[in-house]
């Protein structure tokens, strides 16, 4: 029997119903862990999913702008598995954004979009450092973008919220470090989730041009992911903190 890398260890990936966060869930699920899909749609159809493949999974409503709600789905994670060793803060706006000029963005949408993408990892992080704490032990992998590193126009909101992701990592490293706990960084590129798939603006020569920006020249799966992720949630990353990793297939080289 394979020597799954994650067995004993606990999960939660915000953001998990669907798309890429629901990529990570099961991968962290296949490799052992037991997870916690959480997020403001329903999530309990992957946690079933997970289940019937014979992983151990429950699904949690959270709102990562709130923190009551973001503490009662840690809380019930602790409830069901004894504690949390790995943090994926995948909970962010972004497939149903419509690209625009920075002139054209109103205050109420660059509110929300820093609401759920820079002050939702907030929330959770210090939410779970606690539970970390208590076993000297964690992994915490925030989600970014490689459009931080290419100043992608048009989407001014999402890409500040981004690299504050970034920054909030290298700092939240340093305040861990003597905690046994971990902070590093995956950013992906433009992935083909379900949620990109359905935005017009997501068509055409807008991937094409993107896919002719990589060396590895195709589309993007959220499956593309998960090795990176694993990699960040194991052992294999135990001297590993404060970094960031972009997958992408090339288009950024950093």
């Amino acid at each position: 029997m394979a020597h799954k890398r994650l067995e004993g260890r606990v999960a939660i990936v915000t953001g998990a119903a669907q798309g890429i966060g629901a990529a990570y869930a099961r991968a962290l699920a296949a490799e052992g862990a037991a997870v916690c899909a959480c997020d403001v749609l329903d999530a309990q159809p992957l946690a079933a999913q997970i289940s019937a493949a014979g992983g151990r999974a429950i699904a949690a409503h959270c709102d990562v702008t709130d923190a009551k709600s973001v503490q009662a789905m840690v809380a019930e994670t602790v409830k069901a598995f004894g504690g949390v060793d790995i943090l994926v803060t995948n909970a962010a706006l972004f497939a149903g954004l419509a690209p625009k000029p920075f002139l054209e963005i109103d205050s109420a949408e660059w509110d929300q979009v820093m609401a759920v993408n820079v002050r939702g990892v907030f929330e959770c992080v210090k939410a779970v450092a606690p539970e970390m704490r208590k076993r000297k032990y964690g992994k915490v992998i925030n989600i970014a973008s490689g459009t931080v590193f290419k100043g992608t126009p048009m989407l001014l909101h999402y890409v500040s919220s981004k690299g504050a992701v970034v920054a909030m990592t290298r700092c939240l490293a340093r305040e861990l470090g003597d905690d046994g706990i971990r902070v590093n960084t995956l950013a992906p590129g433009l992935v083909m989730s379900e949620g990109v798939l359905k935005n017009p603006a997501w068509k055409g020569a807008v991937i094409a041009n993107n896919v002719a920006s990589r060396a590895i020249k195709r589309a993007a799966a959220p499956e593309d992911m998960t090795g990176t992720l694993i990699y960040l949630a194991s052992a294999d990353s135990d001297f590993v903190t404060g970094q960031l990793v972009v997958v992408d297939g090339g288009s950024v080289m950093h």
